[in-house]
């Protein structure tokens, strides 16, 4: 053979070969990267190709899937009430990533999760029928959460204390979700939601950490009755009126001036909100044992799944003196979501114990069949003993009944929480947040429920702005809507 036909056959079957590695490299090592590759069309035709499955409230599905009418992309996804449930939907676009339970449970809705294949399924390699996310919550409260926020930049969830069901999860403004779901639409909604202000798509339930102002009080007395510092919540505390923050000449003043907050006990001062009485218990016992308790509520955990995972709500450390006793009343770097606060109130109403919240009740296949369930792996943990609970949600009633909270009375519930007003901005100089958290029990039934709310903006002046004006009127539509329900 001519010796230059001879190279030129080695060289061809060289490169033939070199192509033959490379394919195989793609096809066996790389193709399941490809294939999940966010960039890759067909994944998103796979997943439109038949209708999803469903996220169901109280029985009846708030998703759904349409026909389009051309295109690759055979169904895309709709919402029943979109507003009212976006913060626990989420959305599930043709155009951007799922989030909430849409993204959590994306794999069981459109039926690529293993759990969900039959042996018909495996042997011919069909995408299964897809499954149902059950959820927790309750119509009824979500709703009444929702209206009762109306325009107002704010947010509630609310939670059953005994089995830790969370029965609403609002965040206002909301928008639909229906509006990001059409891959021809989805960019121009996306830029509108995103350049507004609002930012209407933050869940600020789960996922806006905020200074949580006074409600924040009800840790630092818990962690002063675990500790010893005080007895009892009827024992007098050792609160100067004026006290002055150690270090400075700076004066923790009160919101109401002509208040008994000088040695007021807890109760009292939870009543009235004294903010000497708490900025000093929180510098007698230390920056240390007040981030333990607030630790043990659930404070500093960055993997609070819910299934969604919620923001850390954060006490900080490092702190002098002066920064410490403001901790005490929930200024300084504490921040808190409206989750956590309700989990506060939650654990103090089931007598100390915090069972995990969570609202997703079960998942099932296409026929109904349960494939976890999720109420039953509901765990528990002791977070304050009874005995201090028990003080605690005593004190708790006083200041609905006879303090700052009596916009949350409820006639036929016994009714106990904690109002706060948050500083906001340098030197305060933005419009305070308004807070609201609170537990309620039904006197003819066992039914019960705790709440928090955060009122970020209103219509109200300034000088109205007060967790009892703004957002105790928003826990008590929801806490009667639970217990009515």
């Amino acid at each position: 053979m001519n010796k230059t036909i001879r190279r030129a056959s080695v060289f061809t079957l060289l490169l033939v070969f070199a192509l033959l590695v490379r394919a195989t490299w793609v096809q066996f090592y790389e193709g399941q990267a490809l294939a999940d590759d966010r960039n890759n069309r067909r994944n998103a035709i796979e997943t439109y190709a038949a209708p999803l499955g469903d996220i169901i409230v109280a029985g009846d599905a708030v998703t759904g899937s349409a026909r389009t009418s051309g295109g690759d992309l055979a169904y895309k996804r709709t919402y029943t009430d979109g507003e009212l449930y976006a913060a626990v939907t989420g959305y599930a676009s043709q155009a951007y990533a799922p989030t909430q339970l849409e993204g959590i449970y994306a794999d069981l809705l459109n039926g690529t999760d293993t759990r969900l294949k039959t042996v018909m399924d495996t042997l011919t390699n069909q995408r299964a029928d897809p499954g149902d996310v059950v959820t927790t919550i309750d119509p009824d409260v979500q709703k009444a959460a929702y209206e009762a926020l109306g325009d107002k930049k704010g947010a509630a969830v609310a939670i059953d204390p005994s089995t830790g069901r969370i029965l609403g999860v609002v965040s206002t403004p909301s928008y639909d979700p229906s509006s990001l779901t059409d891959a021809n639409t989805a960019g121009s909604a996306w830029q509108r939601l995103n350049a507004d202000e609002d930012k209407p798509l933050t869940n600020r339930a789960l996922r806006q950490p905020l200074p949580p102002g006074s409600t924040f009080k009800l840790v630092v007395a818990a962690a002063a009755l675990e500790d010893g510092l005080y007895g009892s919540v009827d024992e007098k505390t050792d609160s100067p009126d004026p006290y002055t923050l150690p270090g400075t000449t700076r004066v923790l003043s009160n919101e109401n001036p002509d208040a008994p907050c000088e040695d007021a006990t807890i109760r009292t001062a939870l009543q009235y909100s004294c903010n000497n009485v708490f900025g000093k218990m929180a510098v007698d016992l230390g920056e240390d044992k007040v981030r333990a308790m607030a630790e043990r509520f659930g404070f500093n955990d960055d993997e609070q799944d819910v299934p969604v995972r919620a923001y850390e709500s954060v006490y900080p450390s490092g702190m002098d003196e002066a920064q410490t006793a403001l901790t005490g009343i929930g200024q300084f770097d504490v921040t808190a979501t409206p989750l956590q606060m309700a989990m506060v109130s939650a654990a103090l109403a089931n007598g100390g114990e915090l069972v995990s919240p969570h609202m997703v009740s079960r998942i099932t296949d296409s026929d109904g069949d349960v494939l976890e369930d999720y109420d039953d792996g509901a765990s528990s943990k002791e977070i304050v003993s009874s005995a201090t609970a028990e003080q605690l949600t005593s004190a708790m009633r006083t200041v609905v009944d006879e303090g700052t909270g009596s916009n949350a009375r409820i006639a036929g519930a016994e009714v106990g929480g904690k109002t706060g007003t948050a500083q906001h901005g340098e030197n305060n100089g933005k419009t305070p947040y308004a807070w609201f958290t609170s537990y309620a029990k039904s006197d003819s039934s066992d039914k019960q429920v705790a709440v928090a709310v955060v009122v970020e903006q209103s219509d109200a002046a300034r000088s109205e702005v007060s967790g009892n004006g703004l957002a105790a009127p928003v826990a008590k539509a929801m806490m009667e809507a639970a217990l009515d329900g």
